[in-house]
């Protein structure tokens, strides 16, 4: 809430981000990594506090309150409240009262007994064996009712017993254990256990003589009374009762009359002689129910919406059960702290509790989760834990401090049970961020680092936050809550609930003060209660308790009971009670001869009797949980093991394939569960298992075979991993990888035109999917298993195709120039839609219908004369991208018109990718992205340019609707977009990661090259010198760095407000990789979610970012399998070895 009322001065209602280099910020991350890193350490200091805090519950709470534990929450408002004076109040009744006390805390000493049995038949008369409802014999005896010397049957005659009228009386005393009689007090052997037995015995008017309203100054172990400081005797009467008129006699004879026995104190601690309390027990109501009802079903509902737009948890049940979880750690670690430290929580009913803490715990819950799903998912789990937890900590934290400030306010100005409800809330709030900061930030980095949450966060959508630097103008809080860029967040739900609640409970304790009045004290801040502290004023008797804090402390039972016999049909009753008169025994030693406890009695006995099944429960948990998360994690916990010193330095990691080939890697093909074919120029076809550790097989190790296999002039798995496709001169051969055994091979056309793209298309019905090729003189050919003869259509037959482009079926992309858009009714599984571009720059659309295909030209833009068009799909948009030098085009699929063109740098051919937010469809119908990013090389300067773009304002979306039609609020037009340029030097090979995360491998800057782009000139080699390249002498560069060893990797990512950029060598022990010497790189392919594989002369090297799992399904584009022969050529210093990606045709 705070950021909401500081957002006149700083113009915005959103929470600050601290730098990455602030101290808090960076202490807050570097513990959330370890917190990530230690899941089991992490987790169990969690369980153990929480085994600590919750095993004494039971032990510490009772429904007994007689036994010295803290009295349970019931269904019931209740409380004992002093009142003013000056309101003019009527009480109901009456209360006086003696104290009688012996030697400190030895009031239940027979001597005392028998003396307070005397003090009570000197102020009531004889109460031996006390029953009021005996027969009154003779009316004419109490019709005085002004005299003050009446007989035991006048006496009893008034008693509540005998009807409730103006007159009517009736006392507590502890003597009624023992009947009010000398004789049994004296022949009783074991007082103590006596009282203990008899502590629910009731009165003739049905209280019960409960230990906490006949004794004060008590002493309990094992939940028995074994001492007392005073024994308490009380008389309640009505205003006119003689009974109350002659105790008052009785009482000022006594002090004139008993001066030898006795020695009496008046206790007047403010000159007063009287105060007005007001006894409460209110059952909830229906409104009550109905209200709580309402907040938990809100509470409910706002959880599960927040919940179902959580696209990043696929366990939401877990994700329901880990938050339930904490927060109930939260209210029972809490309920215990209040119980050690005498805090009274039985005034509020206990389904009040839970539900303020619900509230505000999901604000910092979700923040966390939102906060690590905007972090890239190829980063390891443990930075994207201590980033998220870096990130929102620190706003946590001050929502922690703002609301404990708001509840000490509150707790100044509010009843005293409310006043301990502020308390509870308060210690409960800051167990709630322990277990935040532990618990749920354990078990939320396990469910990242499991196979479950990471597929999600993988394919969840990252939206771009704004800056700190953005600076926008300043405008009026209601213009920005109208324009919906104020969100009305947990933030400041959960404090309003707070502050509600508290109120709220303040309200049923005070239904009979005007709002206006109760205003008035909270603008004046003053307290409206007095303290019921424990010491009395009466410093030489040495009162184990005060006579205020006895009355704070009677039950809500007691209450109940004594509203029963008073007020019948009511659920208070005011009272002025007197303060007590002192009556102590001469000669008594009242020097205190033991402190008053710090704790309560219970957690003494805890001690004493559970001290060892406590350890041995503790530590019988924090083993069980340890043998869990063994056996739940025991992969995860083995990898993130091996993991955990990268995580620490860097996200990129580099695995070296070797030993497979004796030559150049031509052709790479891979698949996303970690599969990856490699062929090479010595004529072997292998296949790779990164998964398994970089185990391989050679494909036609018999002669006939491997003479069948050659040459190799593309190759390519189908997306569920069970088939790779050879294309030769003149057949297809299939190899099952899950059988490893050959298939069915079809007959191919031979002497046509190089193949441009060769792919799997989709079709379920058919065990082995087709095949669709296409090659650059501008054919597409179908090849089935089903059809002795392929089937060719011809694209355009006036120029050769530039470039060519496909999509699958099921919307993944495969970028190369041709694009193919799925349609509904397509049942074949074949494209329904091709984009091409010709050398000529022209562009043309080719629809299939039925059994052919028909073309159009595309008239978008204008192109100079034989400038190359290339075109790029976006599969998830409908749409396409038509790339020319300068200019880039944003076409709809179905209308060929283009909705944006985008103002480029100079662009190298062939070297756009696009990638951007995973999309989401708007109310009007259009599709409407966070983020979209265009990323090139710039022809002159080699440089990589990166533009991303993304809403002007916060909770805009980019809309991909017809500009020239009307708009919604919340979309944000193309012309509006926020554009931001990164520039990225000497990129070399790269390519871009499904989740945005660009990786490359480049020479290091520093490294001499030509302006060709070649080493320093070296001595010629013999002719045969291709035979012996591990042999040719290694360069050296002015650092004495070995010249093979100029390669390195490089990461950029940029996700919201995180910049992360990194670089690791390629070959860090070079002569551990057995590598022949290169002077460029081979073909690179994508290789599941978060790997690259790039060929480096006869090895192949995997460049893994974060955790990469290699599972059938993510969102990873393989590569094409076209042969790079174009990076066996000498380039020029202007040509780029995009033939190189061997996945992407147009990069």
């Amino acid at each position: 809430m705070i950021w909401y009322l500081l957002y006149p001065f700083r113009g915005t209602a959103e929470a600050p981000v601290l730098a990455e280099t602030h101290p808090l910020r960076t202490a807050f991350t570097r513990y959330g990594r370890y917190a990530a890193s230690h899941v089991v350490t992490t987790l169990l200091v969690s369980v153990a506090v929480a085994a600590v805090l919750i095993y004494p519950f039971p032990f510490l709470y009772t429904t007994d309150f007689t036994n010295g534990a803290s009295p349970l929450p019931e269904h019931a408002w209740t409380d004992t409240l002093p009142l003013e004076d000056k309101n003019r109040v009527e009480p109901d009744v009456i209360m006086r009262s003696v104290w009688i006390h012996g030697n400190y805390f030895q009031a239940l000493n027979r001597n005392v007994l028998l003396s307070a049995l005397e003090l009570q038949d000197e102020l009531l008369g004889p109460t031996v064996d006390f029953n009021p409802r005996r027969p009154v014999v003779g009316s004419g005896e109490i019709l005085n009712t002004t005299t003050t010397d009446l007989t035991p049957t006048q006496r009893d005659a008034y008693h509540v017993v005998n009807g409730l009228t103006n007159e009517s009386w009736f006392f507590q005393s502890p003597l009624q254990y023992w009947s009010c009689s000398s004789s049994n007090i004296e022949r009783d052997d074991d007082i103590i256990a006596t009282a203990n037995e008899r502590r629910t015995q009731p009165t003739s008017v049905n209280v019960t003589l409960r230990h906490s309203i006949v004794f004060s100054g008590k002493r309990f172990q094992d939940r028995q009374l074994v001492a007392a400081d005073a024994l308490v005797i009380t008389l309640v009467h009505h205003r006119n009762s003689p009974v109350g008129r002659m105790w008052q006699e009785r009482v000022e004879a006594l002090k004139q009359n008993t001066a030898d026995s006795w020695e009496i104190f008046d206790y007047s601690p403010n000159g007063k002689t009287s105060e007005l309390y007001e006894f409460q027990f209110r059952p909830m109501s229906s409104q009550d129910v109905f209200l709580l009802g309402l907040a938990y079903s809100l509470v409910l509902v706002y959880f599960l919406i927040s919940l179902s737009k959580l696209r990043a948890v696929k366990s939401k049940v877990g994700l329901m059960v880990t938050v339930i979880a904490q927060i109930v750690l939260a209210i029972m670690s809490s309920f215990t702290i209040c119980a050690i430290f005498k805090i009274d929580l039985s005034r509020i009913p206990r389904l009040g509790y839970p539900v303020v803490i619900f509230s505000m715990s999901l604000e910092n819950i979700f923040r966390l989760i939102n906060s690590v799903i905007l972090t890239p998912s190829e980063d390891s789990t443990s930075n994207r834990i201590g980033y998220a937890f870096g990130e929102t900590a620190h706003i946590a934290l001050v929502s922690v401090a703002q609301n404990l400030l708001i509840l000490y306010g509150l707790s100044k100005i509010v009843s005293p049970g409310v006043s301990a409800f502020c308390t509870f809330a308060a210690v409960a709030l800051i167990f709630d961020f322990f277990y935040l900061s532990t618990f749920f930030l354990s078990v939320l980095s396990v469910d990242v680092r499991r196979t479950e949450l990471s597929d999600a966060l993988a394919k969840a959508s990252f939206r771009t936050q704004r800056s700190a630097s953005d600076i926008q103008s300043r405008q009026t809080w209601m213009d920005a809550m109208l324009q919906g860029r104020i969100a009305m967040s947990t933030r400041i739900a959960g404090t309003i609930v707070m502050v509600g609640f508290v109120l709220i409970a303040q309200w049923h304790f005070f239904e009979h003060e005007s709002v206006i009045r109760i205003l008035s004290r909270i603008i004046r801040i003053s307290p409206k209660h007095k303290d019921l502290s424990l010491s009395s004023a009466l410093t030489e008797v040495h009162q184990g308790r005060s006579p205020a804090s006895w009355l704070g402390l009677q039950d809500h039972e007691t209450a109940r009971e004594l509203i029963h016999v008073i007020r019948p049909d009511a659920h208070s009753y005011i009272a002025r009670v007197f303060h007590p008169t002192i009556f102590v025994l001469t000669g008594s030693d009242r020097n205190v001869s033991s402190n008053e406890p710090w704790f309560p009695p219970a957690v003494y006995d805890f001690m004493r009797h559970q001290s060892a099944p406590f350890v041995v429960t503790v530590i019988v948990v924090a083993a069980a949980v340890r043998l869990l998360m063994n056996y739940l994690l025991w992969d995860e916990l083995a990898e993130s093991s091996r993991a955990n010193g990268a995580d620490h330095e860097s996200l990129l990691s580099v695995r070296t394939l070797n030993r497979g080939h004796a030559l150049d890697v031509a052709m790479l093909s891979a698949c996303s569960d970690g599969h990856l074919v490699s062929v090479g120029l010595d004529r072997i076809v292998r296949v790779w298992d990164i998964k398994g550790g970089g185990k391989s097989y050679t494909l036609g190790d018999d002669v006939d075979s491997a003479m069948e296999l050659f040459p190799v002039l593309a190759i390519c798995i189908d997306e569920d991993s069970h088939w790779l496709a050879i294309l030769t001169s003149d057949k297809v051969l299939l190899w099952n990888l899950g059988e490893l055994g050959w298939g069915p091979s079809i007959r191919v056309e031979a002497d046509r035109h190089k193949p441009e793209a060769f792919f799997f298309a989709n079709d379920e019905a058919l065990a082995v999917p087709p095949l669709v090729l296409i090659r650059r003189d501008g054919f597409l050919t179908e090849l089935r298993v089903d059809q002795p003869e392929p089937v060719s259509y011809m694209l355009t037959k006036e120029s050769a195709i530039a470039s060519v482009g496909f999509l699958t079926e099921k919307g993944e992309s495969i970028s190369y120039s041709i694009d193919i858009f799925d349609d509904a009714d397509n049942k074949e599984g074949f494209p329904a839609q091709v984009m091409v571009s010709t050398r000529e720059g022209q562009v043309l659309v080719a629809s299939q219908e039925g059994s052919s295909w028909t073309s159009e030209m595309v008239h978008v833009g204008t192109s100079r004369e034989r400038e190359l068009v290339s075109i790029q799909a976006l599969p998830e948009l409908g749409f396409f991208l038509i790339i020319r030098s300068q200019t880039v085009d944003l076409v709809d699929s179905q209308t060929l018109k283009a909705i944006y063109t985008f103002k480029v740098d100079p662009i190298q051919p062939k070297s756009m990718k696009c990638f951007h937010s995973r999309p989401r469809r708007m109310r009007c119908g259009s599709v409407a992205l966070w983020s979209f990013t265009l990323a090139y090389l710039n022809t002159y300067t080699r440089d990589l340019v990166v533009q991303t773009y993304s809403p002007q304002h916060e909770g805009e979306s980019l809309c991909f609707c017809d500009p020239t039609s009307p708009t919604r609020k919340t979309c944000c037009p193309w012309q509006r977009a926020k554009e931001s340029r990164r520039v990225i030097k000497n990129p070399g090979l790269w390519d871009a990661l499904p989740s945005g995360i660009m990786v490359g491998v480049r020479r290091k800057p520093g490294a001499k090259l030509r302006t060709d782009g070649h080493p320093p000139h070296q001595t010629l080699q013999p002719l045969n010198g291709l035979r012996r390249r591990h042999n040719i002498p290694q360069l050296s560069n002015a650092n004495g760095q070995i010249a093979q060893d100029n390669w390195e990797v490089w990461m950029f990512s940029h996700f919201g407000k995180q910049e992360t950029w990194e670089t690791l060598p390629l070959c860090p022990k070079i002569e551990d990789d057995g590598h022949l010497y290169v002077n460029s790189l081979g073909p690179m392919v994508r290789v599941g979610r978060a790997s690259l594989a790039v060929g480096l002369s006869n090895v192949i090297k995997v460049i893994m970012v974060g955790n990469e799992r290699f599972e059938t399904g993510d969102d990873s584009q393989p590569g094409d399998g076209m042969p790079a022969l174009s990076s066996r050529r000498r380039k020029g210093p202007s040509t780029l070895r995009g033939k190189a990606t061997g996945h992407c045709g147009h990069c």
